[in-house]
């Protein structure tokens, strides 16, 4: 189980605390700080970042990791228990991993702060409970906005108009595939696949894809289809 609310906020490890303290580079940040409380797994997060809510958390990793591989980064977010079960943070996590992933693997690291801040006021826009209300999954519309930032698409685009709305399609394609009742976790695995995909397609960028995505979150949904979704570890 995930989401840790005492020990390490990353793995659940009981935190160790020494006297003298050391200098350790923060996961989120990537800041460097003194200090005298270590995870025997070697996970940080400062005071900054362990203050940050949702939004603020993704956006600042997401700036500073080095990850080509967008289910990793989604994967070490969702465990951090600022990140709910379920919740709208979700609909900028999945354009803000493919986005990191994506500058990261084109070293176009130089546009990335202002892709991820655009990505996020485009998500916040899209309300909870979107996909039972409106039937568009925000997951599956955050792909369609990763590449519609990307490409710097407007209403007025002709190509990129029509990738973003492909992209969307595509993802929301996969995700109404499995029924209902929503999880939010399922969305983000299933969006970020296709999205890797899409990357590919579009881009001709090939994202890392080594990360097995395995639900760690199953105990915390009371709605858990358990079997019947294809990331369910019973």
């Amino acid at each position: 189980m995930s989401n840790y609310q005492n020990g390490c906020l990353i793995c659940g490890q009981e935190l160790r605390y020494h006297q003298a303290t050391r200098l350790t580079k923060c996961l989120y940040c990537q800041g460097e700080f003194e200090t005298s409380v270590t995870c025997p797994n070697g996970h940080y997060i400062c005071d900054a970042c362990h203050g940050l809510d949702a939004m603020e958390v993704i956006e600042t990793f997401c700036q500073t990791t080095h990850s080509t591989d967008p289910l990793e980064i989604a994967l070490t977010l969702m465990k951090n228990p600022k990140l709910k079960m379920h919740g709208p943070e979700h609909h900028f996590l999945v354009p803000a991993s493919l986005m990191a992933a994506y500058a990261n693997e084109t070293h176009a690291g130089i546009h990335s702060r202002e892709w991820l801040y655009q990505a996020r006021l485009r998500a916040t826009k899209v309300p909870g409970g979107f996909c039972g209300s409106h039937g568009g999954c925000g997951g599956a519309i955050g792909v369609g906005i990763f590449v519609s930032v990307v490409t710097g698409s407007t209403p007025l685009s002709t190509t990129e108009w029509q990738m973003s709305n492909r992209a969307t399609s595509r993802a929301l394609q996969q995700l109404s595939d499995l029924p209902g009742p929503r999880c939010c976790k399922r969305s983000v695995y299933i969006s970020i696949l296709e999205g890797i995909e899409i990357a590919k397609d579009f881009f001709d960028v090939k994202l890392r894809n080594d990360t097995e995505p395995v639900c760690l979150f199953s105990e915390m949904n009371r709605q858990c289809l358990k079997s019947s979704c294809p990331f369910y570890q019973g």
